[in-house]
């Protein structure tokens, strides 16, 4: 890894960086990483080893990628997110090898079935999970290890399984609220959070609003 000069990124020497790759300040990248371009990359972000981002990715400040995490092409990852070791996006409506009439391969770049995914502010997503194309993984949310998750996830929401279903709801903060086990939205109403005291408002159907206050 390269000594870093001010705000100048850190890229490993083995990493591989194309040309129309945008770096933010003081963003770290390790090694084995390759990442295509055009892509930009925000600010004070972490991109663990052996990691593959495609071009036309665009991700935002302070997020943490960990190793061997693939990040095809379309989709968006706001500020503050999360993503463990091993998670794999995806990006295609109907993966083919082949293109109509069978006579030479499917092109690589985007087509129409290329479906747009985002990642909202401040969500985790589990290591090895997998995330299907064209949804949206609200801010906040939580996506637990493993998890295969084929729908949007709402602000807050805290999904698992295979395929992944909702579960409950975190804070800010990571924490569960009481009932996070059941898939009702067991908060009604009002609710605060018992680690850090944050309050919020309960909306059916759009889960979590955090007070205006807090």
């Amino acid at each position: 890894m390269m000594e870093p000069d001010g705000d100048t990124p850190r890229v490993h020497p083995t990493a591989i960086v194309e040309a129309g790759v945008q770096l933010g300040a003081r963003t770290a990248v390790w090694d084995g990483v390759h990442l295509r371009g055009p892509s930009s990359i925000g600010r004070d972000c972490i991109i663990g080893e052996k990691t593959y981002i495609a071009y036309g990715v665009s991700m935002g400040n302070y997020v943490k990628v960990n190793a061997h995490v693939y990040v095809c092409t379309g989709i968006t990852i706001e500020d503050r997110v999360f993503i463990g070791a091993g998670v794999i996006f995806t990006n295609d409506r109907y993966p083919r090898a082949f293109s109509d009439g069978f006579e030479r391969l499917a092109p690589s770049e985007p087509t129409a079935d290329t479906l747009q995914t985002v990642v909202q502010r401040g969500a985790t997503i589990g290591a090895g999970a997998r995330i299907g194309a064209g949804i949206q993984i609200g801010p906040y949310a939580m996506v637990g290890m493993g998890s295969i998750v084929t729908h949007t996830v709402p602000p807050h929401g805290l999904v698992y399984g295979t395929p992944a279903r909702l579960h409950g709801y975190v804070c800010v903060c990571g924490a569960p609220f009481r009932g996070a086990d059941r898939d009702d939205g067991a908060q009604k109403g009002a609710c605060a959070c018992e680690r850090c005291g944050r309050r919020y408002a309960f909306a059916e159907g759009h889960g979590l609003t955090l007070h205006p206050h807090d």
